[in-house]
């Protein structure tokens, strides 16, 4: 009489597993571009030097270096941005481009 309890049991825990992973893969996958505007764009790499006035350069895994300019977001992100100089971290960037190519970062993680 217990079996039917018990395997009852097991295949809600599994349930509950498989929809927990499916939302939070989709968050994931989808979270990043769904809070920034279509035309924002990605790069990642490294931050190589961070600037007194809050512009920084990213290395890319091409071994391109970028330069960014901070927006008031990535402002409040200093000192996220300061510990991944100094562990060379991998950091994302979502930015925009401006006239003369400028690369105005929105958000840096």
């Amino acid at each position: 009489m217990t079996f039917p309890r018990i395997t009852a049991a097991i295949f809600v825990l599994l349930l509950i597993g498989c929809f927990a992973l499916i939302g939070v893969g989709s968050v994931a996958l989808f979270g990043p571009s769904m809070s920034h505007n279509i035309m924002t764009d990605h790069d990642a790499g490294t931050i190589m030097t961070i600037r007194p006035d809050m512009s920084f350069t990213l290395k890319t895994a091409s071994g391109k270096e970028v330069r960014f300019q901070c927006s008031d977001h990535c402002k409040a992100a200093l000192s996220h941005m300061t510990r991944h100089e100094f562990e060379k971290a991998h950091t994302d960037v979502y930015y925009v481009e401006e006239a003369n190519n400028i690369f105005l970062a929105l958000d840096v993680d």
